[in-house]
Order: C-alpha cells, then structure tokens, then sequence
C-alpha cells in the first residue's frame, strides 16, 4: 500500500510565495484584458480615422503609435505577473495570518484568529483551469474588514482556511 507523505502544518510560522502558477493565470487575463482593448480600440480609431478625413501621413503616425501602444501594453502583460508574484507572500502560524504584498506601495496585512468572522476560498473558471483558489477572510472591524489573498493552490487555501477558523470554546468576536 503506498502511503502519502506527511502533510506539513499549515501554521508553520514561515514566509510561503504563492503558487508560482499564480504567473500563467495573470498572464492569461492580461491577454484577454488585452485582446479586448486592441480589438476596441483597433475599430474605433479605424471609425474615426477613416470618417474624419484625416491627411495619410498623420494616419500613418497615429497607427504606428497605436501599435507602439499595444506593443507596450502585451510586454507589461507578460512581465508584471513575475513583478507581482516576487512581492507578494504570506505567513500562517498559530496567531493568524500575514500577508505581504505590493510592488509600489507594500503594504504588510496582520489578520489574527480572534479577528477572523468568517473565511471562503473561491474558484472562477480560469483559477479552477490551473489548480488555484482565493482565500477570502472576513473579520470584525471596518479597516481591511475583508482580506483576499489569491494565488494559493486551492488545497493550501482549504487547510488554511480551517486553520484560521475558530475552534473550540473560544469566541472569535
């Protein structure tokens, strides 16, 4: 009979990245994002260009520079994913939850058990296509009185969300 591995605690106290397929999913919707601003925005200058009579030398320049536009735009959607994937990580340990995230402004989230109201992990279709989930905990308090933390594989949100859940006799509120 094979047995599995140990499954290590989920409260380890340790600084966990997001799962590095968290990088394919952003650049999935940045493509799509993407596909839908060029096809957009390719037919209403086509619109405007070819209705407002518009000299063929300055066609020209405001296509080049649509098309510079766009190039710019697929480049940031490829490379921002791994930008925001190094700068975002959590901690779980017996107290609560930390995460830190942001490449601008970092912003450093403390959530502790006794805080925590209720917990969800959700899936949209595209998360549920590569094995990810969001954990979403609700706390008591109106500062940061919901806290999303996506890129997890959708068995560590589980189990973390359990964690995070009040057990016993004690009273989260």
């Amino acid at each position: 009979m094979d047995e599995q591995p140990p499954t290590p605690p989920v409260a380890d106290g340790e600084d966990h990245a997001l799962d590095p397929r968290v990088i394919a999913l952003h650049r999935t919707v940045g493509l799509i994002f993407a596909a839908i601003v060029t096809i957009g925005s390719f037919i209403g200058l086509g619109v405007a260009l070819l209705t407002a009579g518009v000299p063929a030398w300055q066609r020209g320049l405001l296509a080049f520079l649509w098309l510079a536009l766009i190039i710019l735009l697929a480049r940031f959607v490829y490379r921002w994913p791994v930008v925001h994937y190094r700068h975002t990580s959590y901690r779980v340990d017996t107290q609560g939850i930390q995460i830190r995230k942001g490449v601008f402004w970092r912003v450093v989230i403390n959530v502790p058990r006794s805080r925590v109201q209720h917990t969800d992990v959700s899936q949209g279709p595209l998360e549920r296509r590569y094995g990810l989930g969001t954990l979403v905990i609700y706390t008591a308090g109106t500062d940061h009185a919901r806290v999303d933390l996506d890129g997890l594989e959708h068995r560590d949100a589980m189990r973390i969300r359990e964690h995070l859940l009040p057990g016993g006799t004690s009273d989260a509120v």
